[in-house]
């Protein structure tokens, strides 16, 4: 019998690389990028509520974790809600309802997937709450229409993706220790795909490469460009690591092969440049 309420982990990511390979015709960007899940990120709970109904709360959810106001999450028009009432209207809107609070602590516009996170979480534990036994082939079809990381994040896996992020190759990263900083500002990935300057036409290739330390952030000088925040935090960052921006920005990020020695430069970052230690994971389990 489907369980009255859920409490899960919506987890951020990390694009340990990410290269602009192409666009196709839809204006939508052919890339390849590393995902790297995390063991941080939004904490939700799911439970049964009226037929038909469908409520969305964010509960303590002033600041993030590392400080980012959350006044701009909207709650009548986000991706936790779109992708509620698109399941409700697969599994029949007379049906079943749902109460879904958000503990939200991945900032906004910071590059580590918060949205497309709490979405596909949202597609994952209505499923399960409803008792609709959808495949994941089946969410990840409704997902992509949502955005194009949550496919990644319903099949719960870190990966290796193509196309325009939807093709995924799961991959084992082993164990890792990310120190993410969190500048200030939130980065519109739309304005940033957009910048005349945004290199696309970048080379394929293979984990070898990546492994052999021939990859980089195409998108990482126009934010730094754009967003002096991203480009200080950057610079601040580097002093103590080899640093690189996840996604679109706003997040940094650098790699340690243990907590401690994350904790240690975090404990020396400035007071405004906010961050947190998080656990690389390879696969996340939703159960």
């Amino acid at each position: 019998m489907p369980a009255e309420s859920l409490s899960l982990l919506a987890p951020a990511k990390l694009n340990l690389f990410l290269h602009i390979t192409g666009r196709r015709e839809d204006g939508y960007h052919q890339l390849q990028t590393l995902f790297q899940l995390l063991d941080y990120g939004d904490q939700m709970k799911f439970e049964r509520a009226e037929a038909g109904v469908i409520s969305f709360h964010v509960n303590g959810a002033e600041t993030t974790a590392a400080g980012a106001e959350i006044a701009s999450l909207p709650m009548d028009n986000n991706l936790v809600m779109t992708a509620a009432r698109r399941l409700l209207a697969v599994a029949g809107a007379q049906s079943f309802g749902a109460k879904i609070s958000l503990h939200k602590r991945i900032p906004l516009g910071a590059g580590l997937g918060g949205g497309s996170s709490d979405a596909a979480l949202t597609l994952l534990a209505l499923n399960r709450l409803w008792g609709l036994q959808l495949s994941e082939a089946q969410l990840s079809a409704i997902g992509i229409e949502l955005g194009a990381d949550v496919p990644l994040f319903i099949a719960g896996r870190s990966a290796w993706a193509e196309g325009i992020g939807e093709q995924l190759s799961p991959v084992e990263l082993g164990d890792s220790w990310y120190l993410v900083a969190c500048p200030n500002c939130s980065v519109s990935t739309a304005e940033i795909f957009c910048d005349e300057h945004l290199t696309r036409n970048s080379q394929a290739i293979k984990m070898a490469d990546f492994l052999a330390g021939s990859a980089r952030n195409d998108c990482e000088s126009v934010t730094r460009r754009r967003y002096p925040q991203v480009d200080q935090a950057i610079k601040c960052l580097s002093q103590f690591a080899e640093t690189r921006m996840t996604g679109t920005g706003s997040s940094i990020f650098a790699r340690f092969d243990d907590e401690a020695s994350a904790q240690a430069v975090l404990a020396k970052l400035p007071g405004n440049l906010p961050g947190f230690v998080a656990k690389g994971i390879d696969s996340l389990p939703h159960g």
